[in-house]
């Protein structure tokens, strides 16, 4: 990003990008209770632009981890609900649908998890030293936020040894714990913003929103 400050809190019309992905969650069910997940370090700049821009929707402030696994954990960590289904999304990715949301929360529910994926556009080839080979991309499906789960499963997965060579997202957690993974269809407007092209792009579908 070529930025001074973390991703997250850079502005995409007017906003920082984790507020639209709260308000997204927010917006979709007013009683959801969010879990921020922040590093330690953030804690004060985090209130400080929640002044800024008047920003008061209720949340539970978490201490991020070293890693993607240890932050997931000290999320769960805060939740006391036994039978609590569990959405996991990525901060940077603002543009989640209420539709998608909902549809994480329902199929969760019914079949254990649910992974938001969408199909590959381009072809793809696998490379094998100087080789490379024709595959199949309907065989493929790019992999997105949110990944919902019921809670046992999730912190039963989260109990395991840490893989970092296995462990990639959460489904992948769960899967190597044992569990089979249901997939969702996603967005190819639910972006994860990590380039300035993506800032820009992410900002052309707001306003198109609105």
């Amino acid at each position: 990003m070529k930025s001074s400050i973390p991703k997250q809190y850079l502005e995409l019309n007017g906003l920082p990008i984790l507020m639209h992905t709260v308000n997204a969650f927010f917006a979709t069910d007013s009683n959801i209770q969010i879990i921020l997940v922040l590093p330690p370090a953030d804690a004060a700049f985090w209130k400080e632009l929640s002044d800024k821009h008047h920003f008061t929707i209720p949340l539970l402030i978490a201490a991020g981890g070293k890693s993607r696994y240890e932050s997931v954990r000290n999320g769960l960590a805060e939740i006391k609900e036994e039978d609590a289904i569990v959405a996991i999304h990525d901060g940077v990715r603002p543009l989640v649908s209420p539709e998608i949301i909902q549809n994480s929360f329902n199929t969760a529910e019914e079949y254990g998890n649910a992974v938001a994926v969408v199909q590959l556009k381009d072809s793809i080839r696998i490379v094998e030293g100087e080789e490379s080979k024709y595959m199949d991309r309907t065989l493929f499906r790019l992999v997105q936020t949110p990944q919902t789960f019921r809670y046992k499963q999730l912190k039963d997965a989260y109990d395991q040894q840490y893989n970092p060579e296995l462990f990639t997202d959460d489904a992948s957690v769960v899967e190597a714990n044992g569990g089979s993974i249901k997939l969702i269809e996603g967005s190819y407007k639910n972006i994860k913003i990590t380039t300035t092209e993506d800032l820009k792009i992410a900002a052309l579908f707001l306003q198109m929103q609105h």
